[in-house]
């Protein structure tokens, strides 16, 4: 059933902006830790207030000046690469400072989403309701707009990606950072928050989505940018997208989300992807998250070269004990979060490099890059964490790594 390699590209009309086939561009792979531990985070970082109330606008209808959001949008990438560059972290982003949210913003850069908007039931929240309402109530999540499918999907604005890749660009030049990275919505967690009207199964619904990101994550990595897949739908897919499902059922169901995944990706390097695993970016009970035992072997049939993953908080910061036993498969990386994204304690660094310290004993230090537990402004409007926190947390985050590199790289 699975497994088919697939290529509407020219059915459906995505062979690109101009028309022409991707070329990788090998020379480019993602910065590995050699002689430091290295820093980075999941992507998502606090937007400027007068962005915030702009995107708010256009996500409600309201007119909104197009030229001068633009304009805003590429001056807040600036500032906010600087404010990493300035806090210590190695590998930036654009902060998604152009995205409603790291997952719903497709719905604007593809065709075939005009349906009715999507409901979700949290099953750990479900059982708290007071709570669920105090989630829900957050003022970027209770915005968020997810119309299902209900139409053939294909490519709207191709130069949406394009535009990101060159703000992106032109803050980087005016830093010192090490690397740059792009996140973008994986073909499974897209399928989790826009629901299927309109395919005649889960399958070929999940393959269209794959085909037409492929335009925007080929334009990311030919840009010379790590791509990173959002992929929360294989840990918080299990008590949400598929609560109804038995293990097994959910095993098979997230397999066929890799091999979408990976399908999506067959013309760019391993070594440019990343990915990463959430169970759910929100201050919830988390006591239905799927242990990462039950899904590691699957994560790991995963294209991306490194994942990134939640080490941090209470529910998941005990699971790096599972790589005395799981082997990382060679040329794999880590991420693991050092730093959560829910609370405004600012971690000790002497804890980050223990934090650090745990997994590089386990899998080797230069398979280790410190990051966050997820992002700091998934939503826009999104405010858990102070933004001047966020960076008192990414500044403590370098010190960490400074402690961590003293003590494995002597």
């Amino acid at each position: 059933m699975f497994g088919r390699d697939r290529d509407f590209r020219s059915a459906h009309g995505l062979e690109g902006a101009h028309g022409l086939l991707y070329s990788p561009a090998p020379e480019k792979t993602m910065k590995r830790s050699t002689d430091r531990f290295l820093t980075t985070h999941t992507g998502s970082l606090p937007r400027p207030d007068d962005l915030i109330r702009m995107m708010y606008a256009k996500e409600e209808g309201v007119p909104v000046d197009g030229r001068a959001l633009s304009e805003r949008v590429r001056a807040a990438v600036a500032e906010v690469v600087k404010k990493q560059a300035d806090a210590g972290v190695d590998l930036v982003n654009d902060g998604e400072m152009s995205k409603p949210s790291y997952a719903t913003y497709i719905k604007d850069r593809l065709n075939g989403f005009g349906g009715t908007g999507n409901t979700f039931v949290y099953q750990d929240l479900a059982e708290f309701p007071k709570l669920a309402q105090k989630v829900f109530g957050d003022p970027g999540r209770s915005r968020r707009k997810t119309p299902a499918c209900n139409a053939a999907i294909s490519v709207r604005d191709a130069q949406a990606a394009r535009t990101d890749v060159d703000n992106l660009k032109a803050a980087i030049a005016q830093t010192k950072a090490t690397e740059g990275f792009m996140s973008a919505a994986s073909p499974g967690v897209v399928s989790l928050f826009f629901r299927n009207d309109h395919y005649k199964d889960f399958e070929t619904y999940i393959y269209a989505i794959a085909d037409a990101m492929r335009d925007e994550y080929e334009v990311v990595a030919k840009a010379g940018f790590v791509l990173q897949f959002d992929c929360p739908d294989l840990g918080m897919g299990r008590h949400i997208q598929y609560a109804d499902l038995d293990l097994k059922e959910f095993r098979k169901r997230i397999a066929l989300h890799i091999e979408a995944l990976n399908h999506s990706v067959k013309n760019i390097p391993a070594e440019q992807l990343r990915m990463h695993l959430c169970w759910g970016n929100y201050e919830g009970p988390h006591h239905h998250d799927v242990p990462l035992a039950d899904i590691i072997d699957i994560v790991f049939q995963a294209k991306p070269n490194a994942i990134s993953l939640e080490a941090a908080n209470p529910r998941h910061a005990h699971e790096y004990t599972l790589f005395e036993t799981v082997k990382l498969p060679d040329g794999k990386v880590l991420i693991p979060g050092v730093i959560e994204s829910k609370s405004n304690f600012i971690e000790h660094p002497e804890l980050i490099a223990q934090r650090i310290g745990r997994y590089a004993k386990l899998v080797g230090r230069e398979n280790v890059i410190a990051g966050s537990d997820c992002g700091y402004g998934t939503w826009v409007g999104q405010a858990a964490v102070d933004p001047d926190v966020v960076w008192a947390k990414m500044a403590a985050m370098a010190e960490g790594a400074r402690i961590a590199t003293k003590q494995f790289w002597k």
